[in-house]
């Protein structure tokens, strides 16, 4: 196996690997990402900065994962899989890339493309069906069933999920109280920032968090 155990020290990679990772060549990873025990990267990889990649987990072929991802352990991140920054994949949780399996019938050439928006937490042991987009800062309760999209600031949980409320970028389950006549805005109680549904959709009042 060409990888890059063989060609680069850690300090010239730029990123920690454990001794029993393997990431194979090419692949473009970036400074401060940590991959440890028994994890493969596939080649055409492209994983940002400061990655956190747990025990047990597979990047397979032409993943991308943008910065701050942090990846629990016994997670496969399947081809068609792309992250944006700062989401969270919790222990175990299943990604899906072909909507009808068959052993026997190869079907590489119809992965779906499966969007994980900035800021989104995937909790334990959650399902993920290929071909739909979950929005920023979303939140998949654990053992969850997604099969459709999720709203951006959706709360979904069961199985099959449903939207139960809005969280906070902050990841708060938010409440709603009252600060003028006739509206009626959604307040982080941890970090304060306000919140408006309008027509089935959740949109920060507050500056956006760079």
């Amino acid at each position: 196996m060409n990888d890059l155990r063989s060609q680069l020290t850690k300090a010239e990679a730029g990123f920690f690997y454990h001794e029993s990772a393997y990431v194979d060549q090419p692949a473009k990873i970036g400074a401060g990402t940590r991959i440890w025990h028994f994890t493969h990267i596939m080649e055409n990889c492209e994983i940002g900065e400061n990655c956190g990649i747990g025990q047990n987990v597979v990047i397979s072929a032409n993943v991308k994962l943008g910065n701050n991802v942090k990846i629990q352990n016994n997670v496969s991140v399947y081809t068609g899989v792309i992250c944006e920054d700062d989401v969270f994949l919790g222990p175990s949780m299943v990604f899906t890339n072909v909507i009808n399996p068959r052993s026997h019938v190869s079907r590489r050439d119809q992965y779906q493309t499966t969007v994980v928006r900035k800021g989104a937490t995937l909790g334990a042991n959650c399902t993920i069906v290929c071909g739909i987009t979950l929005g920023e800062y979303c939140l998949v309760g654990a053992g969850a069933l997604v099969s459709r999209d999720v709203k951006p600031y959706a709360l979904v949980y069961g199985n099959p999920s449903r939207q139960r409320g809005w969280v906070c970028q902050c990841g708060a389950i938010l409440s709603r109280e009252v600060l003028r006549p006739n509206q009626e805005p959604y307040i982080c109680s941890e970090c304060k920032k306000i919140y408006r549904e309008n027509e089935g959709h959740l949109e920060c009042l507050s500056k956006q968090e760079q």
